[in-house]
């Protein structure tokens, strides 16, 4: 199986959610450090796993970055990171996957299925110091889930009027991964 490294500079997680029942909100985890074991030929014996710094959390808005990272959300200074582990594989389609795993976020742990989808492989120039010393085998996977923030104690919210929310408890996420194969 083939060993691979995410590379942080290129491997993205974004997140959305409703703000006051009439908008998306979104923000993004960047540079996002992950190893994964992956042979298309074989996808059912894929897995990896994968770290984000929660404080690396960006919306654009710096008040609404500290109050995601504060205690109403995802208590950073308490819950440093959010995890991810595959568990298990299913391939519904040539280049398209259903991935279980464990997602912790504030250290609880919940099993989410990730749907993924393989883009390729290519080889690459490789820079280092101004450098090319590639080329460099790279692979991309697009990948969504939802979750449910209740689940994982982000329980922050506030009314508006008529019954309305100030933030939806379902969270839409989006992943963007380039991924280098290990020589």
């Amino acid at each position: 199986m083939a060993k691979w490294f995410f590379e942080p500079g290129h491997t993205e997680a974004e997140f959305k959610a409703r703000h006051m029942m009439v908008t998306w909100v979104r923000g993004l985890f960047k540079n996002i450090e992950g190893t994964l074991d992956f042979d298309p030929a074989r996808p059912e014996l894929m897995s990896f796993q994968t770290q984000i710094e929660a404080r690396t959390l960006w919306t654009g808005v710096q008040q609404r970055d500290d109050h995601l990272r504060s205690a109403d959300f995802l208590d950073v200074e308490h819950h440093p990171y959010i995890t991810y582990k595959s568990t298990a594989v299913r391939p519904v389609g040539e280049t398209e996957y259903v991935v279980d795993g464990d997602l912790t976020i504030r250290d609880t742990t919940k099993n989410v299925p990730l749907h993924v989808t393989y883009l390729g492989q290519w080889d690459t120039p490789w820079w280092e110091d101004g450098v090319d010393k590639g080329p460099k085998r790279r692979a991309g996977f697009a990948a969504r889930a939802r979750i449910n923030r209740y689940d994982f104690g982000v329980n922050w919210n506030d009314v508006v009027p008529r019954n309305g929310i100030v933030v939806s408890e379902e969270i839409e996420i989006t992943i963007d991964v380039e991924a280098i194969h290990e020589e």
